[in-house]
C-alpha cells in the first residue's frame, strides 16, 4: 500500500510540473554515496543574454540555485558554475532537476547553446 501512495504521489508530481517551463534533466550519480559525501551539480553555460538568469529547481520545486553572470561581456560564454544539492533530494543515486531561462518577464528552457552541459558530482560534506 505505501508504494501505490508513492506512485500516486509521484505520478500527481509529474502532472503538476508537465506545463511548467523550462528543461528537465535527469542525472545519475556514478555511485552511491558514503555518509561523509555530498552531492554538487555543474552548469556550463554558454553565451546567454545580458540580464538573463538561470533557475536551477528540483521537479518537485525545491530551488538548488540561481545563476545571474553578470559582468560577462556580450557575446562571450557565461562559465561553469557548481551548485550544492540537499542530499535528501537524491532518490536511488538519481537526480532530477528542471533548469529555466529567465530573461524580463518570460521563462523558458535554455537551448543547447545557452546550457551546454549539466553534470553530477561527489563531493566531500566538509561536516
Amino acid at each position: 500500500m505505501p508504494t501505490l501512495i508513492a506512485n500516486l504521489f509521484a505520478l500527481a508530481l509529474l502532472v503538476q510540473t508537465a506545463g511548467a517551463p523550462g528543461r528537465v534533466v535527469n542525472l545519475v550519480l556514478p555511485r552511491s554515496l558514503n555518509k561523509d559525501e555530498g552531492v554538487a551539480v555543474q552548469l556550463k553555460l554558454g553565451v546567454i543574454e545580458r540580464g538573463a538568469v538561470i533557475q536551477v529547481k528540483t521537479i518537485s520545486g525545491k530551488t538548488v540555485g540561481t545563476i545571474s553572470p553578470y559582468g560577462i561581456r556580450s557575446g562571450n560564454e557565461a562559465g561553469t558554475y557548481t551548485l550544492s544539492v540537499p542530499t535528501e533530494e537524491i532518490s536511488n543515486n538519481r537526480l532530477s532537476l528542471r533548469i529555466t531561462l529567465n530573461y524580463g518577464s518570460g521563462k523558458r528552457a535554455p537551448t543547447a547553446q545557452e546550457l551546454r552541459s549539466v553534470k553530477l558530482s561527489i563531493i566531500p560534506s566538509g561536516r
